[in-house]
């Protein structure tokens, strides 16, 4: 048998399958951002059309896209509750509030995406729509941890300046570094979208389908820069709240192990908010540097998978953490009108 003739077997036993690996799709290089660049184009009956007319099936989903869509409805379902908690409490309007609320909503369109990303693909057959999302997840990704960098530069002033840091100045300063924060944002996210993809050439790709090589160094380049940030600050938080402590202790003639259990408590949660950042997004940063357009498709979901539960953790971290956040949850549930609770300082949030 020839090698054309087998070829033609194939493609008539699983034509969806094998027309999409031959052309970067659902289960070829590019396994879950794609079914390959021409393979689908929706038509009015939902279903992809081929490059030559007659209509194929929709790719089928592994194992690993039903888990991204999973963990999308999961992070989707945690941050609008965080939304919907500051949102709604007329308590939460400090500019420390705000950018949780800001590193929700970012992770909420995070989740959103992946789900609806999921139902283009394998649901609807529509690669015009899996740019569009492709674009929006690179947005609200980036904006993700464009908004802990914010928190970051906020605790750190707070402690800084504490003494200027409930002025009016604090608010128009948040207001700034928030738009900062989208607008770089939307600009990494709308270049695949406008120009920047790899859908008329496969060579130039990256480790996901349709964002190029170039773009993927970018954004690992812009998370390196944002996480050297982060590290230097908490740094400099970690000795400002030692300095503190060993203060406290020495005004109020406390022992030298209370101060040693306050230091060691400010270090481990500076450990713990640094260590799930690294932890979830090094991986995947590493990988768009180090990979290409012929690397495993396998090794794109395990290092994407963690990126994921990034939004995931986020609400645990900055949010439910919160005693404030606690008390108004509480309420909520207990269907309570009453939830007082004192003004907390940045460093808690």
């Amino acid at each position: 048998m020839t090698d054309r003739q087998e070829t033609n077997m194939n493609a008539s036993i699983i034509p969806g399958d094998y027309m999409l690996w031959k052309q970067g799709g659902a289960g070829g290089p590019f396994a879950w951002l794609s079914a390959g660049p021409g393979s689908v184009n929706a038509s009015s009956t939902g279903h992809p059309e081929g490059p030559t007319g007659p209509a194929e099936p929709l790719p089928s989903p592994r194992a690993w896209d039903v888990v991204l869509c999973i963990s999308g409805t999961l992070v989707s379902c945690e941050n609008a509750l965080v939304v919907a908690l500051i949102a709604g409490t007329p308590a939460f309007r400090a500019p420390m509030f705000l950018l949780v609320g800001s590193l929700a909503v970012a992770d909420l369109l995070a989740g959103l995406g992946l789900v609806l990303h999921f139902a283009a693909v394998f649901c609807i057959g529509s690669a015009e729509m899996s740019l569009v999302l492709v674009g929006l997840l690179a947005t609200a990704f980036s904006a993700s941890v464009g908004s802990l960098l914010a928190i970051t530069v906020d605790r750190y002033l707070s402690l800084y300046n504490a003494l200027t840091y409930y002025s009016e100045t604090t608010a128009t300063r948040t207001y700034a570094m928030l738009a900062l924060v989208w607008a770089a944002a939307l600009g990494l996210g709308l270049l695949p979208v406008l120009a920047w993809n790899c859908r008329d050439g496969l060579t130039t790709c990256g480790v996901v389908y349709p964002l190029s090589k170039n773009h993927l160094v970018v954004l690992a380049v812009a998370f390196f820069m944002v996480f050297g940030i982060m590290l230097q600050l908490y740094a400099q938080i970690c000795r400002i709240v030692c300095r503190h402590a060993q203060q406290i202790a020495l005004q109020r003639h406390l022992l030298p192990a209370s101060h040693y259990v306050a230091t060691r408590k400010g270090v481990a949660t500076l450990a713990v908010v640094l260590g799930a950042l690294a932890a979830c997004w090094l991986p995947f940063s590493v990988y768009c540097l180090l990979g290409d357009a012929d690397s495993p498709p396998l090794y794109t979901y395990l290092t994407l998978l963690p990126a994921t539960y990034n939004s995931m953790i986020n609400p645990v971290i900055y949010a439910f953490r919160n005693p404030d956040v606690q008390k108004v949850l509480w309420a909520a549930c207990c269907c309570s009108s009453k939830a007082p609770f004192r003004s907390r300082s940045p460093s808690d949030v």
